[in-house]
């Protein structure tokens, strides 16, 4: 399995673009992704940033985020309908003939359905820009554009740092159910079966994790780490650059119009 959140080398669109351009595209694809609620138009941002995956080689990679996007998607709907019944009813989840009462409960409405499909559009197309940006900007120019950006040395370190503890968590993860599974341990097989793999898989990850972080910052105290006064390397922007930057900003110029004044 590939790992998540790890720079994948290319010749693509986005990986010709500076880390800047990329980030001016990632945030414009957020503020575009709060500023509207239309379905159709959410579902063509996510069409969008996955053209532009695939311009850029990187399409297989964001379909693997397929599965977990699915999910979230089934448990919107499911907080929705408990907590949103608005709109018009479109079934029961337990209908009146399961009930001794014969009163049917817990409604699906139109509302919900409707909140948690936008809800889902708006978190695939942040997952899948943040993506496409990870993926195809090495870390030195992540830093570098951070930097640029008068970010502090101490919170641009965190995200690094955050971003390499990702596919770390992801291959240990692996290793240990790999480990549980070589001495024996067999799980039932369905969703319950998935869920009592959890228990022996994410706690000692976890505290692999905790033992790593104490060690990483051991090592960043002992090489002396310090807070520079560094404003990176200069950028330089060439005509994709500028084109991507323009093509945010007019983006969500749009969007914004189309939002308010419309």
């Amino acid at each position: 399995m590939a790992d998540m959140m790890q720079y994948t080398p290319g010749t693509g669109l986005f990986h010709r673009t500076n880390a800047m351009a990329k980030i001016v595209f990632t945030v414009a694809m957020l503020f575009a992704a709060f500023l509207i609620n239309d379905i159709f138009i959410l579902a063509g941002l996510v069409v969008l940033v996955l053209a532009a995956a695939a311009f850029s080689g990187l399409l297989k990679e964001l379909l693997r985020q397929i599965p977990l996007l699915i999910v979230l998607g089934l448990l919107l709907v499911v907080l929705t309908v408990l907590t949103m019944p608005s709109g018009d009813v479109l079934f029961y989840l337990i209908p009146g003939s399961l009930v001794s009462s014969g009163q049917a409960h817990l409604p699906v409405t139109t509302g919900a359905v409707a909140f948690a499909v936008t809800m889902s559009l708006r978190f695939a197309v942040l997952v899948f820009s943040f993506q496409i940006f990870v993926m195809s900007t090495q870390p030195r120019d992540m830093v570098n554009a951070l930097y640029r950006l008068h970010v502090p040395g101490d919170y641009t370190l965190m995200f690094l740092i955050a971003m390499r503890f990702i596919p770390t968590l992801q291959r240990e993860g692996t290793r240990i159910n790999e480990a549980q599974l070589s001495r024996g341990y067999a799980p039932h097989g369905g969703l319950i079966g998935k869920i009592e793999q959890l228990g022996p898989v994410v706690l000692p990850m976890m505290l692999n994790a905790v033992a790593k972080a104490d060690t990483l910052g051991l090592t960043i105290d002992m090489r002396g780490y310090r807070k520079t006064g560094n404003s990176g390397r200069q950028i330089i922007y060439g005509g994709a650059d500028i084109a991507l930057i323009l093509f945010s900003v007019i983006l969500v110029a749009a969007l914004a119009v189309l939002r308010f004044v419309m």
